[in-house]
């Protein structure tokens, strides 16, 4: 057997994380290959897993604005490396560790999965149709 098949352990990487079931040959993954990670680590959720091994996190911010009294969202996007052996798909919550720089935009990698993230648009309706009452027509 290989020594990236199942049998294979995977590494303390130093952070308080559970390390993936599966194991992985990916040079770039924190628990089984070289990668070191260090300095930020950052919760966020997964926007998009279309590129190869790299998702997008997007992490919502609230900041408040003095001059009209009220706080505002605003949105970070990070590109993180997505190692095969913890299989996110967009959507989940995740934990993303600062690395070295992996290419011009990938400089952290995801370490955790939290599971999946509470829908914002699908998961709440206002009101079913039949609750709502149409309007009622007037009478001229």
């Amino acid at each position: 057997m290989s020594a990236s098949g199942p049998s294979r352990r995977a590494r303390d990487i130093g952070l308080d994380v559970r390390a993936p079931r599966t194991s992985c040959d990916d040079r770039h993954c924190p628990f089984h290959g070289r990668l070191p990670v260090r300095g930020q680590v950052l919760e966020g959720t997964v926007v998009s897993v279309a590129m190869q091994r790299t998702a997008v996190v997007e992490r919502t911010l609230l900041t408040y604005v003095p001059k009209f009294e009220r706080y505002e969202k605003r949105r970070r996007r990070y590109l993180a490396h997505s190692p095969p052996c913890l299989g996110v798909p967009a959507g989940h919550r995740v934990r993303i560790a600062e690395t070295r720089p992996l290419s011009k935009l990938v400089t952290f990698c995801i370490v955790e999965d939290l599971g999946e993230a509470a829908h914002r648009a699908a998961g709440e309706e206002a009101a079913p149709v039949s609750e709502v009452a149409p309007p009622k027509p007037e009478a001229a």
